[in-house]
């Protein structure tokens, strides 16, 4: 069935810059998603439940001003440069010292905090869906190098495929996500801890009280809290970067599977990137109210971000995030979206 694709006016910001919205839609009652070009951000994501009633299942606002106040949650951002953290805020490249720009105590989260997330892109349709375009300048929150960004979003089949393509005229260093927080059970729904969650990950990355990596390479999950190589329900906080097994791929494969059984819906995650950063939301206290009109608790949505690892530009030994000119950055997730019958 051929996607239905849709602009619409959503507000202006207080500089008075346009906002629009854009519909991806497959079908009557089926998968349906609405972005924004302010921050390429995934307002929502409607998908049936067991029962054929189509539910919304990402965490976000229903108004334009609340997004530019509220930021630092990033509900359905397109986050970087830089996804996740960089460690003091600086790296080096080339032997060269670069200073960022900090926004996380002393480190730098997400590209800063003029990143991708906060910025209105250029907007154009493409078969299936929209095509996000903006060059982000050299220096932009101290990163160097301009770079020319292009990220796809297209629905078919039941299915979200976000893929992200960058160039730069100077060294930099890359890395993309999309930080949009589900419920499977529907937004307002309540806590999403006792999703059940699926992994295809035999390590992750010890963090310190900061969210920045540890020495020493990536932990075993065996045994620990971790370990969701077998499905089970999330439980406790959780904000860190699991270690796919299989590295870099061409071409996305499953890494991920969420499922809820009140809806019987279920999420099939794949990617091209060597991470994923789980993050179960508990900053969020209740002050903040969704497109459902309930406030967001804690664990109200679950993220998971495909990336690579948190301060890779100063870990050596992570898989590498530093582009040149005359290379590609290329970045693919797919979110499939299926229901489960009843036991």
């Amino acid at each position: 069935m051929t996607t239905q694709v849709s602009r619409e006016s959503f507000g202006m910001l207080d500089d008075g810059t346009r906002v629009d919205r854009w519909t991806l839609e497959s079908g009557p009652g089926g998968l349906r998603v609405r972005l924004l070009t302010y921050g390429g951000i995934i307002q929502t994501v409607e998908a049936p439940d067991r029962d054929g009633t189509r539910g919304q299942l990402a965490l976000g606002f229903a108004d334009l001003a609340p997004y530019a106040a509220h930021g630092g949650s990033y509900f359905g951002a397109l986050v970087g440069r830089y996804a996740n953290r960089i460690a003091g805020a600086s790296f080096t490249l080339d032997g060269e010292a670069r200073t960022l720009t900090p926004n996380d105590g002393r480190h730098s989260l997400h590209g800063g905090p003029g990143g991708f997330s906060r910025v209105v892109w250029e907007a154009c349709q493409v078969d299936g869906g929209v095509q996000l375009h903006r060059v982000s300048p050299a220096g932009e929150e101290g990163f160097p190098g301009a770079l020319d960004v292009r990220v796809t979003y297209t629905l078919s089949a039941g299915a979200l495929r976000i893929v992200s393509q960058a160039t730069t005229d100077a060294p930099t260093v890359v890395n993309l996500t999309n930080h949009t927080y589900l419920n499977l059970g529907g937004d307002g729904s309540g806590s999403a801890t006792g999703h059940e969650l699926r992994l295809t990950a035999s390590r992750y990355t010890p963090v310190d009280g900061t969210g920045i990596p540890l020495p020493g390479p990536p932990a075993d999950v065996t045994g620990t809290r971790f370990d969701f190589r077998a499905a089970r329900a999330v439980a406790g906080a959780y904000d860190h970067n699991f270690v796919l097994d299989g590295g870099v791929y061409a071409a996305p494969r499953t890494v991920a599977e969420l499922y809820d059984r009140r809806s019987g819906r279920v999420l099939d995650l794949s990617t091209t990137e060597p991470g994923l950063q789980l993050y179960t939301a508990d900053h969020l206290d209740g002050t903040l109210t969704g497109t459902s009109g309930v406030p967001y608790g804690p664990a109200a949505g679950l993220a998971l971000e495909t990336q690579h690892f948190p301060d890779s530009p100063n870990r050596p030994d992570f898989p590498g995030t530093v582009l040149r000119p005359g290379e590609t950055y290329r970045s693919q997730t797919v979110y499939a979206f299926s229901v489960r019958p009843r036991a």
